[in-house]
Formats: C-alpha cells, structure tokens, sequence
C-alpha cells in the first residue's frame, strides 16, 4: 500500500503548476492532502473522476481544508468536531481533521489527514494551535485502541529536533521549534506512535520537506521537516521504504512543500 502526503498550498494553484502529472506518476493507493483552500465541491471536481474523494472545508473562507484521495472503498468518515470533540467546533479548527477507513485487499486502515496551522509565538495564534494539539493527541490515543492499522498524517507544522530543520539554532524562539510543541511529538512517540519516515532514514539531517519561497531556501537545502506519517506499530512495522518527492528546481515547484510517500507491506 502505497500512500502520500502533501500541503498542496492551495489546490488551485498547485493544479495550474503541475500537481497533476505527479499525482498520476506517484501510483498511490491513498493520497492526504492539507491546505487545499477550496470549497469541497472544487476538490471533488478536480480528483473524483480517478479517485474516491472524500474532502472537508474550513469555514474560513481561503483558509486550511483537508482532502482524502483513495482508490479503494471509503467508509466511516469524520471531520472536525465528529472526530476531535465538540470543541473542535471553532471555525479555526475546521478543514484541519478528516478521517476515514480505506479498504485494502488485506483489511481495513484508518487513515487521517490533518493540518496543523504554524502558529505564533506569543500571541492567541500560538494558544489554538496548542488547543488543537491537546485535541489531536487525545484523538489519537482513541484511535490506537480503536483500529489494528492507523496512519495520521499531513502538516504538523512542527520539527521535532534538531535534525529536522536546518537552521534550528536560529529557530529556537520561534513557532514551529518551541519547546513546548515539540513535546507534543514526545508524547506521541511515547505513546507507541512511530515517525515512519524517521525510522525508515535514520539518524541524519533531513530529508526536509518545507522551503520558503523566499530567497535560497530550497537550492540551499534551507529546509524543515514538518510532513509527517506517524503509524501505530502494526503499520510502522510494514513500513518499507520512505521518499520526498523533491523537485528538480524551485521552477518546477507546484507547492512550498513537498509530498512524502511512503509504501507499507501489507
């Protein structure tokens, strides 16, 4: 089973420069999208032809939204509030949870596709995206007692140690690298929760997935690795090979980030 990740930064735009012959080149079995930024009906327009499509708008308008792209049956969905609480019931915190279960020849597994926003440090930014957070870990606690395979995944927005950004001595104030957001990653792991790109390349710098557009971030390799798959172990033992599907130059880029793709054994 082969399955894909990826902040599209606007599924619009990222169609107009090139999504599209990626999306038919990946040959993915379920493909996570976050910050698509489009009504459900545009994303539905754009994938339902070749994919069961299943897609949840923020109530903000221009704002996250979070899509599921699968080639086998999909069931049991929930977004937002139905999944993470009532309180998930903010605007700010819709169009930033979709689960489903995806049917595969060998049984079922919960995938989930979530955007965590970056946050400010400092500022009422920074205190809903910890509120998420405690909603999305709690979430997930539910969920490894509930299903024999789950991979929740998407942009966490949040590098996890030095490893994952570059320039982290010049980041240690700021959103994304705190202290405390990284502890939410901690507990994950500590919960049983597996990083599957992590464990699959190992101790090394990278491979990031995030590069500003500004200035020489993406030739320098400038990058933070904030896309994440994270697997119970049932999936994460399945977990055979890991890849950021970098591209070639920073012309050739439909998105700020990059998709990460991974292929589980079943």
């Amino acid at each position: 089973m082969k399955i894909a990740t990826v902040n599209v930064n606007g599924v619009r735009a990222a169609m107009r420069k090139g999504m599209g012959p990626w999306l038919s080149s990946v040959d993915a079995d379920v493909v996570c999208l976050q910050e698509v930024r489009a009504p459900d009906e545009i994303v539905h327009d754009f994938f339902s032809d070749e994919w069961n499509v299943v897609a949840h708008a923020s109530e903000i308008k221009g704002r996250s939204g979070v899509a599921l792209l699968a080639r086998g049956e999909v069931h049991d969905v929930a977004v937002g509030s139905e999944a993470l609480g009532t309180v998930a019931e903010a605007a700010t915190h819709t169009g930033r949870w979709l689960e489903a279960t995806v049917a595969t020849p060998v049984g079922n597994v919960r995938v989930v596709s979530v955007y965590v926003h970056s946050g400010e440090a400092g500022t009422p930014k920074m205190d809903d995206k910890y509120e998420f957070l405690d909603l999305m870990t709690a979430r997930m606690k539910n969920l490894s007692q509930g299903y024999e395979r789950v991979v929740v995944m998407g942009d966490i927005n949040t590098a996890h140690t030095e490893r994952d950004i570059k320039n982290w001595k010049g980041n240690l104030a700021s959103a994304g690298f705190l202290p405390e957001e990284r502890a939410y990653l901690d507990r994950w792991y500590a919960d049983g929760w597996v990083d599957v790109h992590r464990l699959l390349e190992g101790d090394r710098d990278g491979p990031y997935t995030w590069w500003s557009m500004r200035g020489k971030a993406f030739d320098n390799d400038a990058g933070w690795r904030i896309d994440l798959q994270v697997a119970n172990d049932v999936m994460a033992q399945a977990a055979t090979s890991a890849q950021v599907d970098r591209a070639d130059s920073w012309g050739e880029r439909w998105s700020d980030h990059a998709p990460l793709v991974v292929d589980y054994a079943l």
